[in-house]
């Protein structure tokens, strides 16, 4: 298993990108909980990066709401459940734990999902943010709460231009 890796700068912080064997297996945010040992993510190496980085400027700028990649999801069977019931969540839509345990057909299992979603390796483009509390509170994110805010606002079309915003 060959890992590498590379940064980006996005209108949400530095974006430290890994791809294990050419496909892409982590977005990672500036403090971003969850996230392996830096010393894993292999050899500084922006090859295998360029439709990523293509796909990820249009997300920011708003020509794509959509992303395809493919992925290597390194997680146990019920997390890999998880994470692409996550890619089903509409841009701009939320979905609650319970609804997402719904989804993927494990009724009950909200809190389980719940520590799959804050597992998730591959943040904005398998998109953890669209989860929400059952009384829809923004609940736990990788990235931190304001960066959940922020990219929920984005999708929704409520966002507010900022100076970093400009990156793309």
């Amino acid at each position: 298993m060959t890992r590498v890796h590379t940064l980006i700068d996005s209108p949400y912080g530095p974006l430290t990108l890994v791809a294990t064997d050419g496909l892409l297996s982590g977005v990672y945010m500036t403090d971003h909980r969850h996230q392996p040992p830096v010393e894993t993510f292999g050899e500084r190496d922006g090859t295998p990066f360029p439709e990523v980085v293509r796909q990820l400027e249009a997300y920011f700028t708003g020509a794509s709401t959509t992303f395809d990649l493919p992925l290597h999801q390194d997680g146990t069977p019920f997390q890999r459940r998880v994470w692409d019931g996550l890619q089903r969540i509409p841009f701009g839509e939320t979905l609650s734990y319970g609804e997402l345990a719904e989804l993927i057909g494990a009724p009950g299992a909200s809190r389980a999902v719940g520590l799959a979603n804050g597992k998730n390796p591959i943040s904005i483009i398998v998109p953890c943010h669209r989860v929400i509390g059952a009384n829809g509170s923004l609940t736990g994110y990788g990235g931190g709460l304001d960066r959940k805010r922020r990219l929920l606002d984005f999708e929704r079309g409520t966002a507010q231009p900022s100076v970093q915003d400009e990156l793309f």
